[in-house]
């Protein structure tokens, strides 16, 4: 889709894309090899430069290039072609407020599965997210990045796509978990975890050293990235559906990972059985 996309170029917009496109132009080389009767001499010279300039970038593998021109709800374009340097990320915390700090995060690429636990390996993700140049995430332009940011003392600066606009734009919403549930995606046995006992999880693990707790913990944050994975390309085919370049564009829906951890079922019901004679 990216290659079909005039709308990172100053002075197009959703509108002309349109217009492009019904005209035949489908796509960049399209618009090289075509004099185009609605645009001056002047203006095709200019977007030739950009096409020229955009081909450029692909070639590089700078996707940042096309997220600082591409408005934010249109990130979604460049996924398919920088598949193959994109993370996806999710963290979990000691809470919601400023003072909270990073437990785990879960991270992968479509083929690894990595994972950083605070007090064991926490500082090597720093290592290892500069090995990409796009993050996916699921609210993380409000949460996740700050947090990591604000956190380690460092400044992220990959091409991010936050699905929660992506989703919401295409009318699902209610959290990741509810969006998860309106796309027939189940999460099995950590069904019934979310970021409050998430937060509990990590307590038990701390005060009272429970392995269980810790793993169940891994697990659902593991859980959060691999279905950010087929958020994301359940997403794009949405997407693009009624687009001239659904066809040939479609994504295939991803293999599934198996998680090296797995949730305990005791340790959840105890947790959740304390919450509940507090409320």
């Amino acid at each position: 889709m990216l290659k079909n996309t005039f709308h990172h170029i100053p002075g197009i917009g959703a509108k002309t894309e349109k217009q492009l496109w019904e005209m035949g132009i489908l796509g960049w080389e399209e618009f090289q090899e075509n004099k185009v009767s609605a645009f001056s001499q002047q203006r095709a010279k200019i977007v030739k430069q950009y096409i020229d300039e955009s081909n450029q970038q692909l070639r590089n593998s700078n996707p940042v290039y096309f997220a600082d021109l591409l408005p934010s709800r249109l990130h979604w374009r460049f996924f398919p072609e920088f598949r193959h340097v994109t993370a996806y990320l999710d963290i979990e915390t000691t809470g919601m407020d400023a003072a909270s700090e990073i437990t785990t995060i879960a991270l992968y690429d479509g083929k690894q599965i990595r994972w950083y636990v605070d007090g064991e390996n926490l500082d090597r993700f720093l290592d290892d997210i500069v090995q990409y140049k796009v993050i996916v995430t699921y609210n993380g332009k409000g949460f996740d990045i700050p947090f990591i940011q604000n956190q380690f003392r460092t400044k992220l600066d990959h091409a991010h796509i936050d699905l929660r606009y992506i989703l919401a734009n295409l009318g699902f919403s209610g959290g990741l978990k509810g969006c998860e549930r309106q796309l027939g995606i189940s999460r099995g046995e950590l069904s019934g975890i979310d970021g409050y006992v998430a937060v509990l999880l990590w307590d038990d693990y701390i005060k009272n050293n429970n392995m269980n707790a810790l793993q169940t913990l891994l697990a659902y944050n593991i859980e959060d990235v691999v279905n950010l994975e087929k958020l994301m390309v359940l997403a794009y085919n949405m997407k693009i559906k009624n687009t001239p370049f659904y066809s040939q564009n479609k994504l295939n829906a991803p293999s599934l990972p198996k998680s090296p951890f797995h949730a305990d079922i005791e340790t959840i019901e105890r947790i959740k059985s304390n919450l509940y004679k507090w409320q």
